[in-house]
């Protein structure tokens, strides 16, 4: 007979994959705090809905941009003058 485990219902909630949430007056969906932290999302993060059939729609996490913000983190070092942006070349005539 197969030993039965005590399920920790955070544990639970948090690898549940679907949920509810409401269409506010103003168009928007709420991800839930449970998915949202589960997959890191961020604000901000940007996010395609693809109308699978009538009343099925498919929300796609895009992918984020590499480095964005890299060079204002760096400028933003608190020792004066740490970073310097090196001027470059254009590289239209290539």
């Amino acid at each position: 007979m197969p030993s039965k485990r005590h399920l920790d219902s955070s544990q639970v909630r948090l690898n549940l994959t679907r949920v509810e949430t409401i269409l506010s007056s103003r168009g928007q969906l709420v991800l839930p705090a449970e998915l949202r932290h589960q997959d890191s999302i961020k604000t901000g993060e940007k996010f395609d809905i693809e109308r699978v059939d009538t009343g099925h729609y498919l929300l796609k996490r895009r992918p984020s941009e590499k480095n964005v913000g890299l060079v204002d983190l760096l400028l933003s070092c608190p020792e004066k003058d740490w970073f310097q942006p090196v001027p470059s070349e254009s590289t239209d005539t290539l």
